[in-house]
């Protein structure tokens, strides 16, 4: 609408305009950015917890994990998290295997996360420390990250080498 006319118009039809180009203005933000934009939730400081659900095994051991598969819900992860039952984690999946690196900018809960290979064996484990900006990475391309509470893995004397199964894991 060309602004002439926008300004012939009555406020009230002029907002619609006014929010959509308030839109368009923070997408191309976040664009030139590089980043995306992140759900209110995480704006406000709020947990993700709504995530799907997938069950993973090592060894003998149960996991409940959260999964983190969209490029937002992986930005967000585990931040703002105070707590979380043993038995959980958050599996991060990318679309293919890379050299990734984690920091815990926004995460006040201290976690460990296993860099895992396509078919679910842990390549290298990380103890991150709450609200830490350090980057800890992949020893070699992965796809999946599994984060769990700090100590989590050394507890139940799993380290690089032991395998995870379930999805989306391939195990021979």
């Amino acid at each position: 609408m060309p602004s002439s006319i926008a300004r012939s118009l009555p406020l009230r039809a002029q907002r619609p305009r006014r929010a959509a180009l308030s839109l368009a203005a923070l997408c191309l933000a976040a664009w030139l950015g590089g980043g995306a934009l992140q759900p209110a939730h995480a704006l406000e400081g709020a947990p993700q917890l709504q995530l799907a659900r997938t069950e993973l095994r090592a060894g003998m051991y149960r996991i409940d994990a959260q999964v983190a598969q969209s490029a937002g819900e992986r930005q967000i992860g585990l931040m703002h998290r105070r707590q979380m039952p043993a038995h959980e984690g958050m599996l991060f999946v990318f679309e293919q295997p890379a050299r990734q690196c984690f920091w815990m900018k926004n995460t006040p809960l201290p976690l460990t996360a296993a860099f895992v290979a396509d078919d679910g064996t842990i390549v290298n484990l990380a103890d991150m420390q709450p609200l830490s900006e350090e980057s800890h990475c992949s020893a070699k391309p992965v796809r999946y990250v599994l984060e769990m509470n700090h100590g989590w893995f050394a507890q139940k004397k799993l380290a690089a080498g032991a395998k995870l199964t379930g999805r989306p894991f391939t195990n021979p």
